[in-house]
Parts: C-alpha cells; sequence; structure tokens
C-alpha cells in the first residue's frame, strides 16, 4: 500500500506537466503536441523496450491490442481533448473538470468491481470534492464575468471528453495488470509506448502536412513551428516524464492498490497541475485555493487510512 500511495504521488507530479505545454507553446494546435509528444514517448520507449524484449515476447496478441486500446483512448484521445481545453479556456478551468477524476473513477470503479462499502468511500470522496469546489470558486467566478462563454464552454465539453477516456484508462489498464501479475510494470509500460509510436507518427506527419498544404502562418518559417528547439525539447521532456515514467509509476501503483483508492489518488496530478500553473501564471493561490488544496490533500489521507484498514 506504501510502494504503490507513493508511486501515484510520483505519477501525479510527472502527469502535472503535461497541463504546462500548451500554455508555455500557445501558438500551437493541440494535435502537434499530443503527436510531438507521443512520439517522443515511442522514441524514448525504444532502447528500454530492447532491453526488456524477452519480456515483451511473451505478451500474446490480445494483449497488445489491449495495449493498443489503451494508449489510443487513454494517451492520443485524453491528451488531445486536454491540451485543446487548455488552450480554449486556460488551465484553471480544464483543471476543475479533470480534478473530478479521483471521484469519478473510485465511483464507477466501485460501481463495476464494488470492491468497498459505499460508507467507507463516502467520507473521503466528499472531501476530495468539496476540495474541488473551492479550489475553483475564483476561476469559475472568472469564467462567469469573462463573457467568451462559447469559447468556454468547449473548452469544458473537450475536458469532459478527457475525463471519460482516462476514466476508462485505469480502470482497464488496473484489470489487465491485476491479471497478469506475471508481467513487471516496466514491460506493460514498454508495450504501451511501443504501439503508441506509428499512431502518433502517423497522426504527426499528418498535421505537419495539413499546417503547410493550409498556409499556417506560424508554420511557414520553419517545419516545427516559431519556436521549434522548446517544441522538440519540451516534447521529450513531457514524452520521457510524463507518459514513460509516469506510466511506469501507475502501473506500479494499480498493482499495489485497489482501484478504487487509485482512483482517488490521481488527486495529486491535480495538486502538481495547480501548481505549475501557479508558477507559469507568477501567482500564489487565494484563500479559498489554499483550503481547496487542504481539503484535497486531508481526502487522499482519510481514503487511505479507510481503505488500507480494510
Amino acid at each position: 500500500m506504501t510502494i504503490g500511495v507513493l508511486a501515484a504521488l510520483a505519477a501525479g507530479l510527472m502527469w502535472g506537466l503535461v497541463f504546462v505545454a500548451p500554455l508555455l507553446l500557445p501558438q500551437y494546435p493541440a494535435t502537434m503536441l499530443t503527436f510531438g509528444r507521443y512520439v517522443a514517448f515511442g522514441l524514448v520507449t525504444l532502447p528500454i523496450a530492447w532491453w526488456f524484449r524477452r519480456e515483451l515476447k511473451l505478451l500474446t496478441k490480445n494483449d497488445w491490442w489491449i495495449a493498443t486500446k489503451l494508449s489510443l483512448i487513454g494517451n492520443v484521445i485524453y491528451y488531445l481533448a486536454l491540451s485543446a481545453a487548455i488552450q480554449l479556456a486556460g488551465a484553471p478551468l480544464p483543471t476543475l473538470i479533470i480534478g473530478t477524476l479521483p471521484v469519478v473513477i473510485a465511483v464507477c470503479s466501485n460501481l463495476g468491481e464494488r470492491q468497498f462499502s459505499w460508507r467507507a468511500l463516502a467520507p473521503s470522496l466528499l472531501l476530495i470534492a468539496a476540495g474541488l469546489l473551492c479550489v475553483n470558486t475564483d476561476q469559475v467566478a472568472r469564467v462567469v464575468a469573462d463573457g467568451s462563454i462559447t469559447r468556454y464552454a468547449t473548452g469544458a465539453l473537450l475536458a469532459a471528453i478527457a475525463v471519460a477516456a482516462w476514466t476508462w484508462y485505469p480502470i482497464h489498464n488496473a484489470r489487465w495488470l491485476q491479471k497478469h501479475t506475471q508481467h513487471s510494470s516496466m514491460t506493460w509500460a514498454s508495450a504501451q509506448g511501443l504501439v503508441t509510436l506509428p499512431i502518433a507518427i502517423v497522426g504527426f506527419a499528418t498535421t505537419l502536412v495539413w499546417l503547410q498544404f493550409s498556409g499556417d502562418s506560424r508554420f511557414a518559417s520553419h517545419v516545427f513551428g516559431p519556436e521549434p528547439g522548446k517544441f522538440v525539447a519540451l516534447m521529450f521532456v513531457i514524452g520521457f516524464c510524463a507518459s514513460w515514467l509516469g506510466t511506469l509509476l501507475w502501473n506500479m501503483a494499480s498493482k499495489s492498490t485497489p482501484t478504487a483508492l487509485t482512483g482517488q489518488l490521481i488527486v495529486f496530478e491535480t495538486l502538481a497541475a495547480l501548481g505549475y500553473a501557479y508558477a507559469v501564471y507568477q501567482r500564489l493561490p487565494g484563500v479559498f485555493e489554499v483550503a481547496g488544496i487542504a481539503l484535497l490533500v486531508l481526502g487522499v489521507l482519510v481514503g487511505v487510512r479507510a481503505l488500507s484498514r480494510r
């Protein structure tokens, strides 16, 4: 349990980085950010997969098909929707919606598997929900006062799609890991990286061709856009840290903790994303945001304590 919680914490710190890229590269379309990240993820995985090639050969065709579905939904669709949402609505609103994942995953997981009684889950879920509401009180007020309702509504819809994709991913990923304990988290992370690479290459090449033929002025001087060095460097940082290392750490957490609890531990991603966003915006959190962060942490601690007793 301790290893699982620490692994989930580290995964959250890695995954929080994905909220930063759309803010640091606002001129780049969501498709380029998404496929660029996963091309880097696949390339980083290649030497690691070669090292674990014997273990990977033990995976069946059905295992590879499951890895492909997990990568397509949990990687490509999730981040495509999330990055577009952040660019449309800014970081705070999508963070609010993505931040509901701990509650949504725990509820959906328990509906399907009924690992714990709702009485055991209720206190931590309520604390997390209250924390998320407090964290984003100021942000929701700003959205209402802003006036770009259509832009924010579109961003909110895309963030909801990202929530659906990442609710499906950890539940099915955990089921596979718990049924195939003979395979290590490293092997499964490498498998997902390998199947993501061809999907990402096709998507990235298609995006580049479209940007060139559409006459987009941002990509007239260089095929990789107005800040090619920054783009490539950031894609590889996120590809390694958030995609490969984050997937490995999350696999470790999924094997060591019940799915209903693992879902709640995604709250670490929300906390990390908020911290990184404050750094980019160069401001400190408000009173409500501090109270919300405290409630989020308390909710996770209550959940860990209650579920570990069972």
